[in-house]
């Protein structure tokens, strides 16, 4: 096995359990090690740290599988690991009901570059890392073993994977393709899953209780729901009583998909949706003009940040979308504003906002932190995995 050491004091973020290890902190490789091969990992004093997957293409040259030197990194490991991601979900009864839910959440569940969704007996992998990529087969026979699934269809197809010098990759791995559309139900409401070709895995499953809380929210009110791909949010508002839910998207397939979700669901006012396909910045420029009015406004806009290096064009965008959703806004009227940057922070997006609500002339508080459902775990080794932050503000 070869071995990657470190530069001298670049071993401490490792003995804290992160496991990124950046280019900058590797002083060399001793032997010879191909993408996504394991390797072990040495303080400069020669001190065995644990095992990782070398990944030389990456700024993140190798990510930790372990970070004890003497555990195997083999088809045992990953059924291990799999098998314990699942059974903590099972532990928590929140989660065990669920139809549509993370079965591993990558780092955070010790599994770097692994994502698996499960949308009832269909998992859905995403294997974003060179380390993952190399053990492909045995992640899917683990996921087999640990759920029972009939199916297991592949998208690794996100664009991070060209950071580990790794070509898209998407298709079914087990069983066969559904006859029809994936249908899961989420707190009383059908939704159509396109597991081949939707967002991500098909669904945002991280808002899941956001989607809720909405709903709670939304008796009696006008609602907008800025980016609103395949209606999860709107037809939460809608089967909480709002009286109007405009929702707007870019992309026309994603409001076909939001309106056939709804045709699911016959017991929602469909007299109450308004559905509109536009570009979000300008469409909330034109509601202004045209003086539109809302009492709840949801903005949940793609990744502007991926990398703390795209944070500053980034914050000029959550910014003007923000400042449009203020005013926007009717007196005592509440903000569900989101972002799912990993290079926005928590502290930075709530100044965003804040200088957001200040140009509006808007004085306006916190009234609850939102984050990820809990099948989205963050390690607190890896504040990394923190990336949804949200807050719901309300304004007088």
């Amino acid at each position: 096995m070869a071995r990657l050491i470190l530069l001298p004091g670049k071993e401490r973020s490792v003995r804290r359990r992160h496991p990124w290890l950046f280019a900058g902190s590797v002083g060399r490789l001793e032997g010879r090690a191909r993408p996504g091969d394991t390797v072990e990992v040495l303080a400069d004093d020669f001190t065995l740290l644990g095992r990782a997957a070398y990944s030389p293409a990456s700024q993140i040259r190798a990510r930790m599988w372990s970070f004890d030197p003497e555990e195997s990194i083999d088809d045992a490991f990953f059924k291990r690991r799999i098998a314990q991601a699942v059974a903590r979900r099972q532990s928590l009864p929140a989660l065990r009901v669920q139809q549509g839910l993370r079965l591993i959440h990558a780092e955070s569940d010790g599994l770097p570059g692994v994502i698996a969704d499960r949308y009832g007996d269909t998992v859905v992998i995403q294997l974003t890392s060179a380390g993952a990529d190399k053990w492909r087969r045995a992640i899917v026979a683990a996921l087999i073993q640990a759920t029972g699934c009939a199916r297991i269809i592949e998208r690794s197809d996100s664009e991070v994977r060209g950071l580990e010098g790794l070509e898209p990759v998407s298709g079914w791995v087990h069983g066969e393709a559904p006859a029809g559309p994936v249908v899961l139900e989420e707190h009383g409401i059908r939704l159509a899953i396109d597991v081949a070709g939707g967002h991500k895995t098909g669904f945002y499953l991280d808002q899941r209780e956001n989607r809720r809380l909405l709903g709670e929210l939304s008796a009696g009110k006008s609602v907008l729901n800025a980016f609103c791909y395949s209606g999860g949010f709107s037809l939460q508002a809608l089967a909480g009583g709002a009286r109007h839910v405009l929702s707007i998207d870019s992309s026309g397939p994603a409001l076909a998909q939001a309106q056939a979700n709804l045709a699911l669901n016959p017991h929602l006012p469909a007299e109450c949706a308004e559905w509109q396909e536009a570009d979000v910045f300008q469409a909330l420029r034109e509601l202004r003009r045209e003086g539109r009015q809302f009492d709840l406004i949801v903005l949940d806009p793609p990744k502007f940040a991926p990398s703390a290096a795209h944070a500053a064009r980034a914050a000029r965008a959550y910014k003007d979308i923000n400042l449009l959703g203020f005013r926007l806004l009717n007196p005592g009227g509440l903000l569900m504003s989101y972002s799912c940057s990993g290079g926005i922070g928590l502290e930075l997006f709530q100044k965003i906002v804040a200088g957001a609500a200040l140009d509006a002339g808007r004085d306006a508080r916190i009234v609850q932190r939102l984050q990820g459902s809990a099948d989205h775990p963050v390690g607190l080794a890896y504040p990394e995995g923190e990336y949804l932050k949200g807050l719901l503000v309300q304004v007088d």
